[in-house]
């Protein structure tokens, strides 16, 4: 019941309750006082019975609307007071007590859902605010670790030419080749924390555009076969001839997915025969791309860890692959903001399956 309404019930008993208590008190003392009586009333009885009445009527009055004013307070001013200690507590940065919802349909019930709501979602985000810094703190840690190590790494070898270590050609040219690839690999360090930077920005702009993922692939795997002529990697597309995988993309950073992805699997492929297939599978308002490798895989319990940013499995925890760390970041990253998804599977010495998801284009 709505406070209004519990308010005017509660003036017409103000009113009502009061008159009809005093019209059975009236009749009850006045059966005690007359009943018994034969003939005509005492006349001091009769004033005794008047004057009875006045007091009767006060007291009835007190009596019934203190009564309900007391009851329609309690129920008003109570949750009133609860919700003052709730909102004290949030003010003071408790959020983890639930402020108590009632199944009353009023309006100090609903105020009570809208403490409530606001409370979870303070929550919600001081959690994630709280997150966000402990990402930051990670974010900062890690790419102090992965600029040292070339920096250190570059220190050295100067350190070397300066002190004449490198006293030939060879030495001198090894020297400064190991210096130019580790500077190679701080400025794509750079390069991938400004995309990842980019793309956690609110608002990134997607050209989204109509793209056959066959015609897509079919094109990339023939120009990766080109680069790759000098090494022993079986490249395969497969795909259902009839089937339509025409989605909604932007081809600069689809582009970037794949070349992550591709990437990724050259890098902990096995040694010898090398394998990498894109499969294509179509439904009716999205098509799913999977590119799986022949490589060393990982465990069941990092699969979950893999878009992570800085994640590194154990298998690639050596100077030889190297990588920042951000390469499947910015895969789920990109992908998410087409509104797809992206997941993967396999097991450890089972090779790696990425996929991805991209919703049909006219959708």
């Amino acid at each position: 019941m709505s406070i209004k309404k519990r308010l005017i019930l509660s003036n017409i008993g103000m009113v009502l309750l009061p008159a009809v208590l005093f019209l059975l008190l009236e009749m009850v003392i006045g059966y005690v006082l007359f009943y018994p009586v034969k003939g005509s009333v005492d006349q001091e009885d009769l004033e005794f019975f008047r004057s009875i009445r006045i007091y009767l009527l006060v007291g009835v009055l007190v009596l019934t609307n203190g009564i309900l004013t007391f009851l329609v307070s309690k129920s008003i001013i109570a949750p009133l007071l609860r919700l003052k200690q709730s909102a004290n507590d949030i003010s003071r940065g408790n959020l983890d007590t639930k402020i108590e919802v009632s199944g009353k349909k009023d309006e100090l019930n609903e105020l009570a859902m809208a403490f409530e709501s606001m409370r979870s979602r303070l929550k919600e985000a001081d959690a994630m605010q709280k997150q966000y810094e402990e990402n930051q703190k990670e974010l900062i840690a890690s790419i102090s670790h992965d600029l040292k190590t070339p920096l250190t790494s570059i220190k050295g070898y100067i350190r070397g030419l300066s002190d004449g270590v490198a006293n030939t050609p060879e030495k001198m040219e090894r020297y400064l080749g190991t210096i130019e690839k580790k500077a190679d690999d701080m400025e794509a360090l750079i390069s991938e924390l400004l995309l990842y930077s980019k793309l956690d920005l609110p608002n990134v702009p997607y050209d989204l555009r109509e793209l056959d993922l066959a015609s897509y692939f079919d094109d990339y795997l023939e120009e990766l076969r080109f680069n790759l002529a000098e090494q022993p990697v079986s490249l395969r597309l497969e795909c259902e001839p009839n089937q339509s995988y025409r989605v909604q993309a932007d081809r600069d950073k689809l582009n970037r997915v794949v070349g992550n992805i591709v990437q990724n699997s050259l890098k902990y492929m096995k040694e010898g025969k090398k394998e990498l297939v894109v499969r294509l599978s179509s439904k009716a308002e999205d098509v799913t791309v999977e590119i799986q490798d022949n490589g060393a895989g990982v465990s069941h319990d990092e699969l979950p860890h893999l878009f992570d940013r800085f994640y590194r499995t154990d298998v690639s925890r050596n100077s030889a692959t190297g990588g920042s760390g951000l390469g499947l970041a910015i895969v789920k990253k990109i992908i998410e903001g087409h509104g797809g998804t992206v997941w993967a599977s396999g097991g450890a010495q089972q090779g790696l399956s990425i996929f991805f998801r991209l919703k049909k284009g006219g959708r």
